[in-house]
Order: structure tokens, then sequence, then C-alpha cells
């Protein structure tokens, strides 16, 4: 339940006697970091996911990815870092920080206690703005920008912020012993499944199937995948929270499972259809990010590549067997490659975790009810992140239309939502 309190609450003044504990190293690191995850947005993912779109809606998917930034940057501000990361409810925070109340340049976060509590909210605040920006690659090319707003609001508020609290900030998920360095869950299992309900509820594009769907400029998309890959470096080893080498175990983990990724996607395509397509290695490469997200702080580097290579295998089936078995038209693989990413991703650190290195062992350690604990997070976050966005989806409808008008559609969102083109 969330409660105001007038007086000065038990955490904050301990936050204030740690306050000496900041390192000037630590928070240097997480000042980097903080920017890393930041350009995973803009310009990473609004390159990535609009050289995937057609000519004529590439400006709009842009948009989405501005809109992400700006929109929850403020409500991350206002009540977003208050609910998520002050109080350790079983559910929810509490609204101590409202409008960062009572932060000052002292204070810290007892879950950070060794940078300054507004680092520690600006870095959080990344990791919302890209989960909600997410979301908008599965139902690219037809939903309406107002709709898109309104929806990212509801999302924020009723999807992101109970689960970022219920893994990280001192919920239920966390204090059960889920492990999620970075966000199997938080960040891709919730985008993944939500954008496959939003592409569910939407419906499929116009053409789909028959149509020339392919993408206007893979250049723009490789783009970002080289700066999504590169802001990955802040988003798995910036949680580590500092500069030790446990944020240079994640990293190399990060970058040896996208290698594998890449490769394991290509190779695939290289046998079954005899050349490896750019998009292929590309997407392969994002499915091994996303993948050893979760697992990233608690597993060996040499894991990441294992687990890579299952990522690239899994996600390329997800994005072609699994698509085509069940006809949604997810446009750009939100759910094949984050969702069922973030979920392997979450079961393997389950499975690979080494004690000496996040102090939790694994099943290869010994440790079944670990794999059973992840299983616990997966369900949890499936059923919320699934319920919720269809909840939020009939809603968002009942006041603006989700999507655009068929003649807008086939003309093109950038003129239709936003009155500009590319020429």
């Amino acid at each position: 339940m969330v409660t105001t309190s007038l007086a000065t609450p038990a955490w904050a003044q301990a936050a204030a006697a740690n306050a000496s504990t900041i390192s000037a190293a630590d928070t240097a690191w997480m000042i980097v970091a903080t920017a890393f995850v930041l350009m995973m947005t803009i310009p990473g993912l609004a390159l990535f996911y609009s050289g995937m779109v057609r000519k004529k809606n590439v400006l709009a998917t842009m948009a989405q990815s501005l809109a992400a930034v700006a929109l929850i940057s403020i409500l991350w501000v206002a009540f977003g870092y208050s609910l998520t990361f002050v109080g350790d409810g079983a559910w929810l925070g509490t609204l101590d920080r409202v409008f960062l109340a009572g932060m000052t340049m002292d204070s810290v976060n007892p879950l950070a206690k060794t940078i300054p509590e507004a680092l520690f909210m600006l870095y959080q605040m990344t990791f919302a703005i890209i989960t909600v920006a997410l979301v908008a690659g599965a139902v690219a090319d037809r939903m309406k920008f107002s709709a898109y707003l309104l929806f990212s609001v509801g999302w924020f508020v009723f999807v992101y912020i109970p689960l970022a609290h219920w893994v990280w900030g001192g919920g239920f998920l966390g204090a059960a012993g889920v492990l999620d360095f970075a966000g199997g869950t938080v960040v891709h299992l919730s985008a993944g499944i939500g954008g496959l309900v939003a592409a569910m509820v939407l419906g499929k594009r116009h053409g789909y199937g028959n149509d020339n769907l392919s993408p206007f400029d893979l250049s723009l998309a490789v783009i970002g995948t080289g700066l999504l890959w590169v802001g990955w470096f802040g988003f798995n080893g910036g949680s580590a929270l500092g500069a030790n080498a446990r944020a240079i175990y994640a990293i190399t983990a990060t970058h040896l499972a996208a290698c594998a990724g890449a490769l394991t996607w290509g190779a695939i395509e290289w046998v079954t259809r005899r050349k490896p397509s750019v998009l292929g290695m590309i997407s392969g490469a994002v499915a091994g990010l996303g993948t050893i997200t979760p697992a990233s702080g608690f597993v060996a580097p040499w894991h990441g590549i294992i687990i890579g290579i299952i990522a690239g295998a899994v996600c390329y089936w997800a994005c072609t067997h699994l698509k085509h078995r069940f006809g949604y038209d997810d446009s750009l693989d939100v759910f094949g490659v984050h969702g069922i990413g973030g979920l392997v991703g979450t079961l393997l650190a389950g499975v690979f975790a080494v004690h000496a290195i996040g102090g939790a062992s694994g099943l290869l350690e010994g440790n079944a009810w670990q794999l059973l604990l992840q299983v616990y997070g997966v369900a949890v976050t499936l059923i919320w992140s699934a319920g919720m966005t269809f909840v939020l989806l009939k809603v968002v409808g009942g006041f603006v239309p989700l999507r655009v008008s068929r003649d807008h559609e086939l003309e093109g969102l950038d003129i239709t939502q936003h009155g500009e083109a590319l020429q």
C-alpha cells in the first residue's frame, strides 16, 4: 500500500547516514553508464527500429522513441522513482520522493550506497525509458500516435513500476530470491509479452503476408545495433552500481553473448537459406544481448558464449517458425527477440549462476531451487504484463482509436500523424 509520511522516514535517515560512503570512482562510472543507457533509446533504438520499417513510417517510428524519452523522464521524476525505489514494501514503494522531495546533493539510496541518490535515480530512469520504447516495435506502422502516448503512460504506471519494484526495489520477487541482474523480466520479458498482446489487439498491418513490408534502410538498423551493443555495456555493466570486477564480468559476458548470437543466427540462415542476412545477424546480436541481460552479473564471462548460442537459435525459431505458426503480426519481432530472449535468459540465470560471482548458485552448482524461483519470476511477469497490457489497450481504445485508418496506414504515418516525410 502506498503511503505518504510527513516525518522523515527511517530509510531516509539511513540514507543520510550513509552519505559518506559515496565513491568518486563509482560515481564516475555510473555517470558514463547512465549516458550509455540513454543512448540506447536515442539514437540506438530509434535507428534500429526505423531502419526496419517502410520509408513512409521512419519518422513516426523515431517519434515514438523520442516521445518515450521525454514523457517517461518527467513521469519518473514526478512519482516513478519514488514508487519504485523508495521504501521496501512488498508491492510498491512510497511517495516520499515525489518530484524528488527531500533529495539532497549528499543523499544516497540504500540500494546504491556508493553513488549520489540523484545519479541512481537518473540511471534507473533510463531503464524505464527504453522498456516503454521497446513495446512500440511490435505495433510499428499502424498505431495512432495519441493512443501510443496514452498507452505509454498507463503501461509505465501499471506494468513497469510494479515489476521494477517487485524485482529490484525491495518487492516480493526480489525478496523471494528471483535473479534478474539487469532486466530479463523487468525489461525484456515484460516489453516482449506486452508487445505481443498489443500486436494481437491492434491486428495485422494491411497487406501483411502479401505486400512488400521489407525494411527501408538496413544500414540504419546496423548503426542502431552498434549503438545498442555499446550502450548495453552500461545497461549490464552499470547494473553492478559501481566500478568493480563484477561490472567487468558482466560487460565481458554481454559482449560475448552478442557475438555468439550474431554468429549463430547467421549460421542458421546460411544453412537453411544459403545466405546469412544482415537483418539476421543484427537480430542475433540483439537476441544475445537481451538474453544475457538477467544473467550477466551472476555468471562467468565464458557462459556468455553458451547463452548467446542458445539465444541465437531459440530467438531465430521464435521469429520464424513460432511467429508463422500462430500468425501474429509483431512488426519488429519484439516478442521473438526480447520476450523470448528475456524468458530464456531469466531461466538460464538459474542454471549458470555462480555463487562466487553474484552470491547465488544455480542448477549447475547443485541448487535446483534457483531454477524453480526463476520459473516463478517468469510466470508472474508474463501474467502481469499480458493482463495489464490488454486492459490498458481496451481502456485507451475507449478514448481514442488505437490504430490509424486504413487510408492513413497506406499513406504512411509520417504524413498522417506528423505532417512530415522523407524525400
